[in-house]
């Protein structure tokens, strides 16, 4: 397991591997928050502390944060579905814990494919 916590330390993230790419989507919520996504089965994240959640729009998905310094740790299914992945802010990891690591750019605010 990889871990990594919110920068005041209050939350926990834990994933089981290192990712094979990270996605930076450009849609309205992502470039503001300036994440960057790892995705992996919603039943291999391990999430400890307390946080807080937002949802806008369809309301299909959550956007998790840490309750004390705001910093976001995820995004999951509001409604979970079996086989339901979820997307790791991998800006909470320590660039050095996860080695390099190939970042594709999703075109969210247009066309969602990726272009790279």
């Amino acid at each position: 397991m990889l871990s990594a916590t919110c920068h005041c330390g209050a939350v926990r993230i834990e994933i089981p591997r290192r990712p094979r790419s990270l996605t930076n989507c450009n849609c309205s919520i992502c470039r503001r928050y300036g994440t960057l996504w790892a995705y992996f089965p919603a039943t291999q994240l391990r999430v400890s502390g307390a946080t807080s959640h937002y949802a806008w729009g369809d309301r299909l998905l959550r956007f998790v944060r840490c309750s004390t310094c705001g910093c976001i740790t995820h995004w999951e299914r509001i409604v979970p579905t079996a086989g339901a992945r979820v997307g790791v802010n991998a800006r909470n990891f320590d660039p050095a814990v996860l080695g390099p690591v190939r970042i594709r750019l999703l075109d969210g605010a247009s066309s969602w494919k990726y272009l790279g």
